[in-house]
């Protein structure tokens, strides 16, 4: 059975991945790190979720906590992490290789790092098959050039034989997701997967993860911190922020109904393509919190134009908005009397400036 086939096979009753009260901490010289803090969500098969966030806002470290990839030295981890209904957070190295490449993969950041710089892609590619399926070497070629195909590579047999450091940034992306895929993956995590990528190629790299997602039947969770590389290629949209989730919602609903001020001020800082040359970028003042020693109450309301005293007094919960799966943390959201009211102000202040 090829990996499509037995990726698309699986049958899961319920939620694919269930994450739940989720806390992964760093032990440091200045204290604990809390660089992820308490959070919760699911994923159905087949779906996929995107998490946005600054960096810093603890992205990262949740994927890799999912995954089990941080070192237990120094680290604290605690919270629920089902997967097809299986509890993984406590297992161990040797139970997680078994999961690792056939059960959930991951397309890190910088492909140049992440690939090994004396080792073929050919044998790369192929060495998991072997593994993992139990394939011959020759099964495997077939296998990696059937990959290296479905990701769009141009001239693939010949790529088998190439080094990371002959081939470009795109292509080096490109062998990564097959590496990622190579197994029939039924999770699969792109962290910032167009990173350093010209605005084409991101288009392209999107579009083969999307393309792969549907004809496996495979869950992806799409790390990033541009909310408009999730805008078109995600089921449902996760803002964190300070190591919280913030909002969460289908990725329809989110756009035509965000409620954080933090999700606004993101998709402001977008630069649009209307606006005329050398327009000067809307940025978010101040940085992110720090995670030794956050704030009080609400962990962005150092920086929020429409912060109130509650806000720094009382961190806001988790609360439903109009949409039944659309949750954010804010006292005073987007469309509430206290935004509209600060709107007005921040944009008469604005004119007055000119």
């Amino acid at each position: 059975m090829s990996p499509q086939t037995q990726a698309a096979s699986r049958q899961v009753d319920g939620p694919l991945l269930q994450v739940t009260d989720l806390r992964t901490a760093f032990r440091t010289d200045r204290g604990l790190v809390k660089a992820v803090d308490g959070v919760s969500f699911s994923l159905t098969r087949g779906r996929s979720l995107g998490v946005v966030g600054e960096s810093g806002s603890g992205k990262t470290v949740l994927s890799r906590s999912i995954m089990g990839l941080l070192p237990k030295r120094n680290t604290e981890r605690s919270g629920s992490v089902l997967f097809e209904g299986q509890e993984i957070i406590d297992l161990s190295l040797s139970e997680r290789r078994k999961i690792w490449g056939r059960e959930m993969s991951m397309i890190f950041q910088d492909p140049m790092t992440s690939l090994n710089p004396v080792m073929r892609v050919g044998k790369q590619l192929g060495e998991g098959l072997k593994i993992h399926l139990g394939m011959s070497n020759d099964d495997a070629r077939a296998t990696a050039l059937k990959l290296l195909q479905d990701v769009r590579i141009p001239e693939p047999e010949k790529r088998l034989d190439q080094y990371a450091f002959e081939l470009s940034g795109g292509m080096r992306q490109r062998v990564m997701i097959a590496l990622a895929m190579s197994c029939g993956p039924t999770l699969l995590f792109a962290d910032e997967p167009t990173t350093a990528l010209d605005v084409t190629v991101q288009a392209q790299i999107l579009e083969v993860i999307n393309e792969q997602r549907r004809d496996r039947n495979m869950s992806v969770i799409l790390v990033t911190h541009d909310l408009g590389v999730v805008a078109g290629h995600t089921d449902e949209i996760a803002v964190m922020y300070g190591g919280k989730l913030v909002e969460k919602a289908p990725t329809r609903v989110l756009f035509a109904n965000m409620k954080m001020p933090y999700t606004e001020a993101l998709l402001n800082s977008i630069p649009k393509i209307e606006d005329p040359s050398h327009t000067r970028l809307n940025v978010i003042p101040g940085r992110p919190p720090d995670l030794v020693n956050p704030p009080k109450g609400c962990r962005f309301a150092p920086r929020c134009s429409f912060a109130q005293s509650r806000c720094i007094e009382e961190e806001p919960p988790l609360m439903t908005a109009e949409h039944p799966e659309h949750m954010y943390a804010c006292w005073y959201p987007v469309g509430s009397p206290v935004h509209r009211e600060r709107s007005a102000q921040l944009a008469e202040q604005k004119v007055g400036a000119r």
